[in-house]
């Protein structure tokens, strides 16, 4: 486990986003797109870039973002999530888990394997809201190109865009970095960063 006292600025996090069916009355949200990469030292590392598998007959919200309508046979035949879950875990096992809103990615994991608990949760949103109180917007989508990320972003992931799984957390990555350049961030401890 890593320690609450580690400085942030030294620590091994694994940003995630999951793209999910969303809400549809009678069906559960189920995630078919999972994207993850690696941050530590500065340098940012695609790790988990992959669709998992929703029954091709499995209803999708209208409002669900995303290119799962291009790709619903690919997504029928992904792995289960539970078959991606053995490769997952030992890698947020290792590191602290971010998110943009960690609310949704922890309650998938929470879903996955209801007694595995990460002590350390990193919340970007929250983050940012406090580093830019002021911006109109604090979605992942207005922040990148509002703080200047946008070319790396493109570079890192190019061909993607929001709402794909890996571009998001890439996305994520690159707010964390961003944030612990910032006066004063480099000195914070994980405990600091730390969500509830």
């Amino acid at each position: 486990m890593i320690a609450p006292d580690t400085p942030a600025r030294d620590a091994p996090f694994t940003a995630l986003d999951f793209e999910t069916t969303g809400v549809v009355k009678g069906f559960s949200s189920l995630p078919w797109q999972l994207g993850a990469v690696s941050l530590q030292g500065g340098r940012i590392e695609a790790r988990f870039d992959t669709y998992l598998r929703v029954p091709e007959n499995y209803p999708f919200s209208k409002h669900a973002p995303g290119e799962h309508r291009a790709n619903r046979a690919a997504i029928a035949a992904a792995p289960e999530a539970l078959d991606v879950w053995s490769r997952l875990h030992p890698l947020l096992a290792a590191t602290v888990p971010v998110a943009h809103n960690i609310a949704a990615e922890r309650t998938i994991l929470t879903r996955l394997a209801p007694l595995t608990r990460y002590p350390l949760w990193v919340d970007t949103l929250r983050l940012v809201r406090q580093a830019y109180p002021s911006l109109p917007s604090h979605a992942l989508e207005h922040l990148i190109p509002a703080l200047g990320l946008q070319p790396e972003l493109d570079a890192l992931i190019p061909g993607r865009a929001p709402h794909d799984a890996l571009y998001d957390a890439a996305a994520c990555a690159l707010l964390l970095r961003h944030l612990l350049s910032l006066p004063g961030w480099d000195a914070l401890t994980l405990a600091d960063l730390a969500s509830p």
